[in-house]
Formats: structure tokens, C-alpha cells, sequence
């Protein structure tokens, strides 16, 4: 899978529900995502989130997670191109439709069938511009996923970006074996 970031858009129902991002601080990092808690990153003051804002955080994560689930599962059934046909006009600049699901469909096949899909992880992150990615707030979901042909689980990330009109969107997927 290319190193790049793919751009997409995912207009789907529960979009609705995650249209305001969560009451909590995005890292500013100009391109680098926050792997750790704000505690755990030496020099960052530790925040803390107000009871109201923990439940709106997890409600958006199980949100998001939700709108992951069906975007692997649309991979999963061989519909990445139905992915790429809510995209944004600025997935639509990153990559062409067809691109995007002949690189997905290679990807997937090199790896053979889905064995298992994990635990899913969330991270988020803010570009700002100049970065390798359209400026913007970003939401992660990574699965750890096990494929017939791949003897370690492979991270199986799905992005989503808060556009302009304040509604998540799918900005990616990507499929890359261990230490990539």
C-alpha cells in the first residue's frame, strides 16, 4: 500500500451523530500524530476531562468505531469503490476512484482472506497546513487484523477528517504489515 495518505469521503447515516468533535484538546503536532496521552509526553501539561466531556469523548470513539466497522466491512465485501463515492472534493483530488480500489483490492488480495479483526484503537490528530495531508482534525481507528497470508496481524487503519461543515468523513484506509 502507498505510504500516502488516501482522501475519502464516507456519507453515511451515523455521520449525523459525530458531526461535533469531542470537548477534548487535539494535539497541535504539525504532522506527527499523538501516539501517548498528554500525561505520558514529557513538557505537555496532563489534562483532564470533565466527567461531561469523558462520556461525549467516548461517545464520539464508539461512534467512529461503529462508522469503521462498516467501512472495513465494505472492503471486506469488495465494495472500497462505494467508499470513494461519498468523497469530498478533496478525496477527490487525492486519488481517483478507480485508483483507490484497484490499490485496495491488491492489498487485500496479497494478504489472502480475513482471518480476525482485533480490538480497535482511536487516536487523533491535527494537521496544520503544509502538512503531507489536507490541514484538518483527524480520527483514527486501527484494527489489529490477522489475513491468511500474513503470518503477524497487519494494522488495518481507517481515517476520518472533521471537514469544514463539521461532519467526520472518511479520509482513508490502509492495510500495512508490521514495522511499515
Amino acid at each position: 500500500m502507498k505510504h500516502s495518505l488516501m482522501v475519502l469521503s464516507l456519507l453515511l447515516p451515523f455521520t449525523a451523530m459525530a458531526q461535533q468533535p469531542a470537548a477534548q484538546p487535539a494535539p497541535r503536532a504539525a504532522a506527527a500524530p499523538a501516539t501517548a496521552p498528554a500525561a505520558a509526553r514529557p513538557g505537555t501539561p496532563a489534562q483532564q476531562l470533565t466527567p461531561a466531556q469523558q462520556a461525549q469523548l467516548d461517545k464520539q470513539n464508539a461512534e467512529m468505531s461503529a462508522a469503521a466497522l462498516q467501512a472495513v466491512r465494505l472492503v471486506d465485501g469488495g465494495q472500497a469503490a462505494q467508499l470513494w463515492d461519498g468523497a469530498s472534493a478533496v478525496a477527490r483530488k487525492a486519488v481517483a476512484r478507480d485508483a483507490f480500489a484497484k490499490q485496495i483490492a491488491a492489498d487485500r488480495s496479497r494478504l489472502g482472506a480475513l482471518v480476525g479483526r482485533g480490538q480497535p484503537s482511536i487516536s487523533r490528530v491535527r494537521f496544520n497546513a503544509g502538512a503531507a495531508v489536507p490541514e484538518g482534525l483527524y480520527l483514527n481507528v486501527t484494527y489489529p487484523t490477522r489475513f491468511e497470508k500474513s503470518a503477524q496481524p497487519v494494522r488495518e487503519l481507517v481515517s476520518f477528517r472533521l471537514d469544514e461543515d463539521r461532519v467526520w468523513r472518511l479520509a482513508g484506509y490502509s492495510v500495512r504489515a508490521p514495522g511499515t
